[in-house]
């Protein structure tokens, strides 16, 4: 298996790609750490993990309590003797323009999109640097590599995450540490409510996707769960600094 022996932590993991990441990195023999902001969420994927053979355990996390975030990610790597891998998955999506979007969502944007991403990463770093290797995979979107009408929050923060998993790639990429960004385009999840919102409803938001996605579907989150193995794993072992685009080609 490709993940053998190596401990996963995934923030967001109670549903939707987070879930799938955490289901496909198991199965690949990874000891999963599955955190959300809901214990119960966290818990549910959790169990399904260990019903299907894998390894798991589920922990309550808010993301945007920075001391949290860190003692979460301490406590994995003191557990288990090692932390291999860090998917920092959990966001928000704020639809609205420049002037529909108040300071406080565009600092809860940030927060979440950003800042969290930040000190995940900061976290895990002198784990996997002490080890001499380790995967770090932070969920950014397509939104950071073209500009969506009418997101301005969203689009800023994505565009904002992987500028900073470039940066972390290139000062680390010595160290034998890896940091790429995950970027989905429209993966059938409840996470697509501030586009559903901003296109008026769910019929709305499926007449584009048939329309402006050149494969005419949504993802689904199982999709983007192997695309978390890829970027965990040593197959792609010469990959740092990529922002990893899965959108059925919206973006080009």
């Amino acid at each position: 298996m490709l993940l053998s022996n190596r401990v996963a932590l995934v923030t967001g993991g109670g549903s939707g790609i987070g879930r799938c990441g955490a289901l496909a990195m198991a199965r690949e023999g990874a000891y999963v750490v599955v955190t959300d902001l809901s214990a119960d969420r966290a818990r549910v994927v959790a169990e399904e993990i260990t019903a299907l053979g894998g390894k798991a355990s589920a922990m309550a996390l808010d993301v945007a309590d920075d001391a949290a975030l860190g003692d979460a990610i301490g406590e994995a790597a003191a557990r288990h003797g090692h932390l291999d891998i860090l998917h920092s998955h959990a966001g928000i999506q704020i639809p609205g323009t420049l002037e529909e979007t108040t300071p406080e969502q565009m600092d809860a944007a940030w927060r979440l999109n950003v800042r969290s991403h930040f000190i995940a990463a900061r976290a895990a770093m002198p784990l996997m640097k002490a080890q001499g290797r380790g995967s770090i995979i932070i969920t950014a979107s397509n939104s950071g590599v073209q500009y969506d009408r009418e997101m301005i929050s969203y689009c800023t923060t994505k565009h904002a995450v992987i500028a900073m998993t470039r940066q972390i790639a290139v000062d680390y990429a010595r160290f034998g540490v890896r940091c790429n960004a995950l970027c989905p385009g429209f993966v059938d999840t409840p996470f697509n409510a501030g586009f559903e919102q901003q296109m008026g409803g769910r019929k709305a938001l499926e007449a584009y996707v048939d329309t402006a996605i050149p494969m005419g579907r949504f993802g689904t989150p199982e999709e983007i769960g192997e695309a978390i193995v890829y970027l965990a794993s040593d197959r792609s072992s010469f990959m740092t600094g990529h922002a990893l685009v899965i959108d059925g080609a919206e973006s080009l």
